[in-house]
């Protein structure tokens, strides 16, 4: 600290300030002028002052805007998954990586396949925004659909986290709770 106010005091503005500051003839201290003086030539400007009372108030009776979103799970974007799946978690020793195994039983994306659509992918979305995968696997008995499994892999630390937010969203909207094995 004491380095910076040997430059400061040092500098070609300072000398100035203290020679202006010298040669004030006015009654007033040197701690309460001494800002006033500049090398600045350019055109003064005046800014009114604002009425803080009349923004505070107006600020407090809006408050933050947050956007809540039911977190959900799609196949067919735009069409929400009903059943609630069983969720195996994986991760590596070191943390770094881990993957995420969903099982549907009976989804309910087979019940309205006809009128949405193909199965695109898997999505996870919440108010963070949207996690997806692309490795889905429908399994199939006596010809009809009865599973699907989707997997999302995890590659960092930060995506794991983000994984985990939504999941908590997740298990708190839909009844769910962990157990570890």
């Amino acid at each position: 600290m004491a380095a910076l106010q040997s430059l400061a005091s040092a500098s070609p503005v300072a000398q100035h300030l203290q020679h202006q500051a010298r040669s004030f003839s006015g009654s007033g201290s040197w701690a309460v002028n001494k800002s006033s003086y500049s090398l600045f030539n350019g055109q003064s400007l005046y800014l009114p002052r604002l009425r803080s009372p009349l923004i505070r108030r107006k600020l407090q009776a809006s408050g933050p805007v947050t956007m809540m979103v039911k977190p959900t799970i799609q196949f067919v974007q735009g069409a929400d998954e009903q059943t609630v799946p069983d969720v195996r978690l994986t991760k590596s020793r070191d943390g770094t990586n881990g993957m995420a195994i969903f099982t549907f039983d009976e989804p309910s994306v087979f019940d309205s396949s006809a009128e949405v659509g193909d199965i695109t992918g898997f999505y996870m979305i919440d108010e963070e925004g949207v996690l997806q995968s692309v490795d889905v696997n429908a399994k199939f008995v006596n010809g009809k659909p009865a599973k699907i499994e989707a997997k999302y892999i995890m590659r960092t630390p930060r995506e794991w986290d983000r994984f985990m937010r939504f999941m908590e969203r997740y298990a708190n909207a839909n009844g769910l709770q962990f157990v570890k094995k």
